[in-house]
Parts: C-alpha cells; structure tokens; sequence
C-alpha cells in the first residue's frame, strides 16, 4: 500500500499521529458515487504534489510553519474494525486523522472514542448540517447518530449552507451553533475563528466533509453545494483550532472520480499537513 507522504514511522507506538484509511461509502445516499475511492488517491496525490525527488533524496512541499510529528499511516480498515482500532489509538494517547467514505463513518469514530473521553466538543465542518433525525444511521443523520455523546453547549457546525426544514428545527431545538459562509463574509475570518476558540470545550474533534469547501476549490465531492468556504479561510480555522489542541480529524466525502485534476485530493493533502504541522499542545490523553 502507498502510504500518505506524510508518514515518517513504521512503529505505531513512536508515533504522535495516526493516519487511517476507511473505504466505505455503505451508508451514502449520494447520486455521486465513489468515496471509497479517496483514502488510496489522496495518498497517491500527496506523494506526486507534495513530496519532491532531488539527488535521489525524498523532500516534502512541508507547511510553512510549525515542527514535523510522528505520523504513523496505519493503511485501510473496514467499518467493523473501527471500535477495535480507535480505542486503541484513544487509549494510547495518538491523535487519528481519517480518511473516508462517507460522513457516516464519523459516528462510529466518536462513539468510540466517547468511549474512552467522554463528551466530545464538535467542530463539524459541512455543507449540510447531517442533522436529519426521521432517519437515522446515514450520511445525513451524523449529527442525530452522536448526539449523546457530543457536548452541543460546546460545538459547532462552519460551513452550512443548505439545510432541510427538519434539520433546521432540530439545530433550534438543541441549541446548536451554526457559521456559515456568509457570517465569514460578514464579520471576518479572524473574528469568526475567536469565536470558535472561546465556544470550544475539552476533548475537540474535527470532523470534516469537504464539500464545505466550495467547489470552485473542491470540485470532486459526492454532494457540491455553491457558496462555500474558501480554502484558505478552511485551512486557517484548522490551524487555529489544531493549535488550541485536538483529539482527533476526519476528512471526508471526497469523490475522485468527480474531481478536476486531483484538485480536491490534493487540498485535502494539504489539510493534512496543516493540521500536523500546527500541532504542538493537541489534547492527549
């Protein structure tokens, strides 16, 4: 398997970060198919774009700030081994940085990992507020699927744009706070992400579908929705929230087979390194 050039140890218990891979996209309901496709081609584009051959030495195109960390790529998964393997990475005080499929696959992570923290303070970047509750175990109920095991009072959704009526009264009903674009555009990065930080408990996972991002920047997703984030404004709020100290990221619903040459693998590469290399007081257990 050809791991994410941002792995640098082979021994899971040295390092500080563990990638994963989950190919799944079982529970999408997506006229876009191909999900599962991403873990394999964001860790081939990250080796092509993001790393550089020179005097048969490996380099890396690295962030430019911050220190390298100890990424460990533990390769792929199937859904039925996530428990297993997140309460390892949890009890063992790493930080796992997944790689989906469909969002759906957040809530195994968080329930397992609640398992081990306890209540966990959400930053749920999205278009779509995944807050459907008629029906549940699905791309579109994530939010529904964790609900006791997130602490709503220190959450937050970035990025939502195109809700559905149910969902919109369930975030009214428990109180949820929402950004979305047009609150950026309206007050300012900077201002936005102050915000965040003062709103964000113990124990912070982020949780990230790409379509977020708008698709003038991330074309290739399994539900593109106009009026997005742009990438920049994306990778500074990560920075700042990784910087305060996280407990795990997953980034998701990237659909390759739908991308404009490889442009949204390799921004989600790139993700990846910022939130490595802005890592320097991440919440360990």
């Amino acid at each position: 398997m050809e791991k994410i050039c941002w792995a640098n140890t082979d021994n899971f218990n040295e390092s500080e970060f563990v990638v994963i891979g989950i190919p799944d996209e079982s529970q999408s309901h997506a006229l876009r198919k191909g999900t599962e496709e991403a873990p394999s081609k964001i860790r081939q584009i990250s080796n092509l774009r993001d790393s550089y051959e020179r005097n048969e030495k490996t380099f890396l195109g690295r962030p430019f700030q911050g220190s390298e960390k100890k990424v460990h790529d533990i390769g792929d998964i199937s859904r039925n081994k996530i428990e297993s393997l997140y309460d390892k990475i949890s009890t063992s005080s790493k930080i796992p940085i997944s790689i989906g499929g469909d969002h759906s696959i957040t809530n195994q992570i968080i329930n397992s990992m609640a398992k081990n923290y306890g209540k966990i303070s959400l930053v749920y970047f999205d278009a779509h507020p995944d807050f459907v509750s008629s029906t549940t175990n699905y791309y579109g109920s994530v939010i529904t699927d964790i609900l006791s095991n997130i602490e709503i009072k220190s959450s937050v959704q970035i990025g939502i744009r195109t809700p559905e009526q149910e969902e919109l009264e369930n975030i009214k009903k428990y109180d949820l706070t929402v950004i979305t674009p047009f609150d950026i555009a309206e007050h300012g990065i900077k201002q936005i992400a102050n915000s965040i930080l003062d709103k964000l408990g113990d124990n912070v996972y982020i949780s990230l579908d790409m379509d977020c991002i708008d698709p003038a920047y991330a074309p290739g997703v399994s539900v593109p929705v106009p009026a997005g984030l742009n990438s920049t404004d994306a990778i500074y709020l990560l920075q700042k929230i990784v910087k305060r100290g996280i407990i795990g990221i997953d980034i998701m619903e990237v659909c390759p087979s739908f991308d404009i040459k490889d442009r949204t693998s390799h921004l989600a590469s790139r993700m990846i390194s910022e939130v490595l290399y802005s890592s320097g007081e991440s919440k360990l257990v």
